[in-house]
């Protein structure tokens, strides 16, 4: 994919940090996996996480955190995107994970990877019911894995008059 546009940034600045990320998101403890986000917009939304590293990761198997893992760090940008106030009419609703396409691994664990990873998550559509994002994670100025996701976001009932029923 060529659109994957590489930053290269030494020093990061949370414009939102891990506390607030805790909030936003229903994972806790060490399956918030990202650590802040450096950058968001209306359609775009940049992270950074060091939790692959740790040697009590939730996802590790066998001794390894396999790169497939990262589908969860964008899975948590994604959520985070939905969850910040950048539309300000629009409520975050809950939203599962129903898709994955054209998913590339470059690499085959990421626990070996040293530095951080900068997770990049660019909104394709959206909509009332579902929105697409391409994703990508990067270390380095090098891509690690890449694809697209669809999300499907969970609908509010809503309220019944009693007075249909009388």
């Amino acid at each position: 994919m060529n659109t994957h546009e590489m930053r290269s940034a030494p020093q990061r600045r949370f414009v939102v940090d891990h506390e607030t990320l805790r909030r936003l998101i229903p994972h806790s403890g060490s399956m918030c996996l990202l650590a802040g986000v450096t950058y968001f917009d209306q359609n775009r939304i940049e992270c950074s996480a060091t939790s692959h590293r740790a040697f009590d990761h939730p996802l590790r198997a066998h001794g390894r955190l396999g790169a497939a893992c990262g589908v969860e760090y964008a899975a948590q940008a994604m959520a985070v995107h939905g969850a910040l106030p950048i539309v300000p009419s629009s409520a975050p609703l809950p939203g599962a994970l129903v898709g994955l396409r054209h998913v590339q691994f470059e690499v085959d664990t990421l626990d070996l990877i040293e530095s951080e990873l900068v997770i990049v998550c660019r909104s394709l559509g959206r909509d009332d019911g579902a929105a697409m994002y391409e994703f990508w994670i990067q270390a380095n100025d090098a891509l690690l894995l890449s694809g697209r996701a669809t999300v499907v976001f969970a609908h509010r009932p809503r309220r019944v008059d009693a007075e249909v029923f009388t």
